[in-house]
C-alpha cells in the first residue's frame, strides 16, 4: 500500500532500502536518542534487515519516504509497529536524514500513517516513545496531536486515540 501526502510518497520499506537506512543511521545526530546496535556495523545491518523483513501484521510496518519532486531520493522512514516490535500497543515513529529535518516532512508522513491506522485499520490508538532530550521528535508528536501519556524521566510516552484524532481542528 502506497500512501501519498501533499509532498511525499510513502511506500512499504523493502530490502532495497537497507543501504539507504544504514547510511541515514550513520549520519551525525540521527540515532543519538535511540538505543540500538549502532556502533557495530554488522549488528546494525542485521538489525535493519530484521526490521525490514519482520511481519508486524496486516497494515503495519515501516514506510520509506520519498519526495514527490525526487521520487528516487530516500529521505527517511515512518513506522506503525507493535511497541518495540512486540506490543501490545502500536507505536508510531519517524526517522529522517538530517538534511530534511525541520521542514515538516516527519509530521506530514506521520499524519498520513495516523489516518491510515485510524481510518483504514480502525485501530483505537497509538503511542510514541521519545527520549526526553529529543526536542525535534517531541515537537513532531505534539504537532500531530499526540499528548504526553507517561514519563519515566528519560523516555516520554506520547499517545493519541481515534477520538482525539477525529477531534483535531486540522488534518
Amino acid at each position: 500500500m502506497i500512501l501519498e501526502t501533499e509532498r511525499l510518497w510513502l511506500r512499504p520499506r523493502t530490502l532495497d532500502d537497507l543501504e539507504d537506512c544504514f547510511a541515514m543511521d550513520r549520519e551525525p545526530g540521527v540515532t543519538d536518542f535511540v538505543q540500538g546496535p549502532w556502533a557495530d556495523e554488522t549488528e546494525h545491518r542485521a538489525f535493519i534487515h530484521d526490521r525490514i523483513t519482520m511481519d508486524y501484521g496486516p497494515g503495519l510496518g515501516y514506510w520509506s519516504l520519498f519526495l514527490k519532486t525526487e521520487p528516487d531520493r530516500f529521505i527517511g522512514w515512518v513506522l506503525l509497529i507493535p511497541e518495540d516490535a512486540v506490543g501490545p500497543e502500536i507505536e508510531i515513529g519517524w526517522r529522517l536524514k538530517p538534511a530534511f529535518w525541520g521542514r515538516g516532512y516527519a509530521s506530514e508522513a506521520a499524519n498520513a500513517l495516523l489516518a491510515h491506522g485510524f481510518e483504514n485499520m480502525k485501530l483505537p490508538g497509538f503511542i510514541a516513545c521519545i527520549d526526553a532530550r529529543n526536542i525535534g521528535s517531541l515537537a513532531v508528536a505534539r504537532k500531530i496531536g499526540m499528548c504526553p501519556h507517561k514519563d519515566d524521566n528519560d523516555i516520554v510516552q506520547y499517545a493519541i486515540t481515534a477520538d482525539d484524532f477525529a477531534k483535531r481542528p486540522h488534518r
